[in-house]
């Protein structure tokens, strides 16, 4: 059976030492988790900071939509593709959340013969780094209701504990609580709840952290929340920070592992865009671009999303300036957002392509706001069509895009040479102009509208009253300066999920915004979008099983 897993289970990897050997990582500067994936040692990441950087380009994608697109798979294809064509390449991945492994999505590995292996170990628990981040959050949220137990010396106020507990897993049931119910023995009682561990702050944090002291200061300055005189309460003043980091010292070490094909690949953190700033750990991205001519990297979801988020916070965080961006499209999902059923995506529709290409365009444009040249990849289906392939090709070329059919996910590597060669040819021409989309200086209220106006295209945005002053509150406390991550749905420009294509002129609307002041951002939740999700009628959890061998089936 040609299936995802089944490639990959046929594949014969390589001793990770090999792997790491091509970026020129020594065996003891490893620490093996098993014979296929490894941790790179603090001490050789530090002494690899003295070497010169190499280029950075982002893969992102449209809107996503059931169709799929194939972006995870578009990045290890890339990657592959240029280490064939003799560029030194290696590839930077989040590690996969167990919530959409078993939900609705699936794992995060890539597909076909354009995969990041051991797969099953990395859509599971891989080297538990999630685990880590759950519980270094969990201690927080245990050592608050601990100190109200114990007398509150800091003077917390039992309502404005905005901190809550997290759990790698899609839980509705989690997303409001009542916790400390049982009598005085269990505490005081007040209102509590769970987000998914990849919209954690402690996620944010680690993924954003330059290494060990950076990650124990920004956890110190995690606001948890108010005390009765208003002023904001951290994890710092709980002494909580210490052990929090120790809880993440070996987690904050990157992850390698390896494609199908034998590329090297970071695979570490693993933030949503939709609800996070969606990309991987700063930590693994730096120390690729010491050791790879080029780094190809992923950002979450759409480009309005993760790529924003991107451009926007990690690279202002890390100092990073990209060269490139690919934005990966299927002829399938363009004709979704032009209106198709997916029933009816098999047969032949160019009218639907040419009006689901406007999502694409918007996509394309956007990223040509942060100065990056832009190239399209087109991920490949058997029922694509040359007629619809070609309209897309048309659209694009009227905005002066080039597009590269890819079949990666069948041919690995080789589908995706012409593709790799663009980038190549990108990147030496230097092109790129890096900038982010709003300054530091202007308010978060404005920022907030920036990017609503020029990336989703929207008229404004709702703010209500109490959000308004809650901004107007973090800005007085000093964090005017931060910016902005948008919460909302991953499937469209607006707040509403079912509006596909390209709309425009929408109000956003903005439910509630968080102080993530360790991460160095804030959060501005719009629409109905949650940081703790639900499984599907249907979760792919029924699906997954041992079969008499002990070996995992159904995940994909």
């Amino acid at each position: 059976m040609n299936t995802d897993l089944a490639i990959a289970r046929a594949t014969q990897l390589r001793p990770i030492a090999e792997i790491a050997a091509k970026l020129d990582i020594p065996p003891e500067a490893l620490e093996p988790y098993g014979r296929y994936k490894a941790k790179v040692g603090f001490d050789f990441v530090r002494a690899a900071e003295a070497r010169p950087d190499g280029a950075v380009v982002l893969v992102t994608g449209i809107s996503p939509t059931p169709a799929g697109e194939g972006k995870t798979t578009t990045t290890v294809g890339l990657g592959d593709a240029l280490n064939r064509i003799g560029v030194r390449a290696a590839i930077c991945l989040r590690e996969p959340s167990l919530g959409p492994s078993f939900g609705q999505k699936g794992g995060a590995a890539g597909g076909g013969h354009a995969q990041v292996a051991p797969m099953e170990e990395i859509n599971l628990h891989f080297t538990g780094d999630f685990h880590a981040i759950t519980a270094a959050n969990n201690l927080l949220a245990a050592m608050i209701d601990n100190h109200l137990y114990w007398g509150n010396a800091l003077g917390l106020d039992a309502r404005r504990i905005t901190w809550r507990r997290a759990m790698d897993m899609n839980d509705r049931a989690l997303r409001g609580m009542v916790v400390g119910l049982g009598g005085h023995a269990n505490g005081f009682p007040r209102e509590g709840g769970f987000d998914i561990t990849v919209a954690s702050e402690v996620m944010a944090v680690f993924c954003l952290a330059r290494d060990l002291d950076a990650l124990q200061e920004r956890l110190g300055r995690m606001v948890i929340g108010q005390a009765l005189d208003g002023r904001l309460v951290t994890a710092r003043d709980l002494k909580a920070d210490g052990a929090m980091a120790a809880l993440l010292r070996d987690a904050l070490q990157p992850n390698l592992v390896q494609t199908l094909e034998g590329s090297p690949a970071f695979v570490h953190g693993g933030p949503f865009a939709n609800i996070a700033h969606g990309c991987n750990s700063l930590m693994a991205t730096r120390l690729a671009m010491k050791l790879a001519d080029v780094v190809v990297t992923e950002a979450g979801f759409g480009a309005d999303l993760g790529a924003e988020k991107f451009l926007d916070i990690k690279c202002r965080v890390g100092g990073l300036r990209p060269s490139a961006a690919v934005v990966v499209a299927t002829v399938r999902a363009l004709k979704m957002h032009g209106g198709v059923a997916r029933a009816d995506l098999g047969r032949e529709d160019v009218a639907a392509v040419s009006r689901g290409v406007a999502n694409l365009a918007r996509h394309v444009e956007n990223l040509g706001k942060f100065g990056l040249p832009v190239l399209v990849a087109l991920n490949h289906f058997t029922s694509d069509t040359e007629a619809e392939i070609g309209a897309v090709r048309e659209a694009m070329a009227q905005r002066g895009v080039r597009v590269f059919l890819c079949t990666h996910w069948a041919d690995g590597g080789a589908g995706a040479e012409a593709l790799a060669r663009a980038v190549e040819e990108a990147i030496a021409l230097g092109e790129a102009r890096y900038a982010p989309l709003y300054p530091d200086g202007m308010g978060l209220a404005d920022k907030l509208r920036t990017i609503a106006r020029e990336i989703y295209r929207a008229a404004d945005v709702a703010i209500p009253d109490a959000v308004g002053r809650r901004l107007a509150a973090f800005e007085a406390a000093g964090f005017g300066g931060l910016p902005v991550c948008v919460a909302k749905t991953q499937y469209s420009f607006t707040a509403d999920p079912t509006r596909m294509g390209a709309p425009e002129g929408h109000i956003l609307p903005v439910r509630e915004v968080r102080l993530s002041a360790g991460a160095g951002f804030v959060v501005a939740i719009c629409g109905d979008v949650m940081t703790m999700p639900g499984l599907p009628r249907v979760p792919a959890a029924e699906a997954i099983r041992l079969n008499g061998e002990g070996l995992i089936e159904g995940l994909f």
